[in-house]
């Protein structure tokens, strides 16, 4: 028996937004909460003082990434996992199932294809059909699926893919599905929840004597009817959480929501995959979601593109070059709070000198962890006063 749980602690009178408690063998989450995306199980240029003066309660692992290190069995201290060993840090954390990343080898990264369809008609229709050939890469069955990577034949299904994600030893892992391209028809996502399905009961029995928290994964596409049959099913299954995966249009995460969360147990955590934006977040949260993990704020940061209340400031530009403003003033995160100067910032950030490029790079990232971190710290805060539809209107007002 696992040893996570949770509990709900308020729920907002005007929204579905709710506050809760996510314990885990490793510490506490108070949720909703940001979950950060350390790929390989940490943060480059981040030492641990590092992530916890950015005041991260938890992390999201990539299995397919930490695939070969899992199965080598790397020698650990007594009580100690993989990856809080990759971290440095003794924090909660949770690992993908690796099917996102086996999946979109063959559409996403080739073709650029994220979770959201683009605005253009006809560079969408181009895609799909770009999609459809790219899938020629794998071979989905329903034992898992088979596919090439640098040069070698692989291949990851819900039982191994369980195996992978016990050595990797996360406190909360997720069940093997199959994820889906915001352009793929009715047809191929019906398919799609059929086989999430019956991963899910595979993954399910296969995880039974772990200590580890399963979650189990909704997905269907946009089509409603598929969404509302997989939630019926997922939650059906006594998982100890709950993730919404797949892909959509930005304007239907609400709607889509609104679908799904019914169909899920009250008492367990949801967690939404790979978003996180910040108009994003207020629409997860008003809809009831605990958690979501999202690469936006390291991978951003890393390119000088960081968050303030107000707008987004591309660091990297001419016009920082002689400015000696903090990124933003009234901020508490160590970059701003040591006075670091946004020209100093970019010169390191544009700088060819490895050591000094990174050093920028650490400023920018210990920025927008905090800053992420800060922002749910206030809804949370506006939640527990009632106050979460008036702050997420005068936030994204002023945003």
């Amino acid at each position: 028996m696992n040893e996570t749980c949770f509990k709900v602690l308020k729920k907002d009178k005007k929204s579905k937004a709710r506050l809760g408690l996510l314990s885990t063998p490793h510490g506490n989450i108070q949720t909703p909460s940001y979950v950060f995306v350390g790929t390989y199980g940490k943060f480059r240029h981040l030492t641990p003082r590092d992530i916890k003066r950015t005041k991260t309660q938890l992390v999201i692992a990539n299995t397919f990434h930490l695939w070969e290190e899992a199965l080598q069995g790397l020698p650990l201290q007594q009580g100690q996992s993989l990856l809080i060993k990759k971290l440095g840090l003794n924090i909660p954390t949770m690992t993908d199932s690796g099917g996102f990343q086996v999946l979109s080898l063959a559409f996403g990264d080739k073709n650029k294809i994220g979770k959201f369809m683009t605005k253009n008609i006809a560079v969408d229709n181009r895609l799909r059909k770009s999609v459809i050939h790219s899938r020629k890469n794998v071979k989905i069955t329903q034992k898992g699926v088979y596919f090439n990577f640098k040069g070698q034949k692989m291949f990851l299904g819900p039982e191994l893919s369980m195996k992978i994600q016990k050595k990797i030893g996360a406190d909360i892992i997720f069940t093997f599905d199959h994820i889906t391209s915001p352009l793929d028809s009715f047809k191929y996502n019906k398919k799609a929840v059929e086989l999430t399905n019956k991963w899910a009961l595979r993954c399910f029995r296969t995880n039974k004597n772990n200590n580890q928290a399963l979650f189990g994964i909704v997905q269907g596409g946009i089509y409603k009817s598929l969404r509302i049959k997989s939630a019926k099913f997922i939650g059906s299954l006594p998982f100890d959480g709950f993730g919404i995966g797949g892909s959509y249009t930005k304007k239907q995460i609400s709607k889509i929501l609104k679908w799904v969360i019914p169909y899920l147990p009250e008492e367990k955590p949801r967690h939404l995959l790979g978003v996180g934006k910040v108009a994003d977040i207020f629409e997860a949260v008003q809809n009831g979601i605990d958690t979501f993990d999202c690469v936006i704020p390291t991978r951003e940061a890393r390119h000088g593109r960081l968050y303030t209340k107000t707008r987004h400031i591309d660091i990297r530009k001419g016009k920082y070059i002689k400015d000696k403003k903090v990124i933003e003033k009234g901020c508490a995160c160590q970059t701003c709070s040591n006075k670091i100067p946004r020209f100093k910032i970019r010169k390191l950030l544009t700088n060819e000198d490895r050591k000094q490029n990174a050093t920028g790079q650490r400023y920018c990232l210990m920025h927008n962890m905090w800053f992420f971190n800060n922002l749910l710290e206030e809804i949370r805060e506006s939640i527990q006063k009632d106050k979460f539809t008036e702050f997420k209107k005068k936030f994204l007002k002023n945003y």
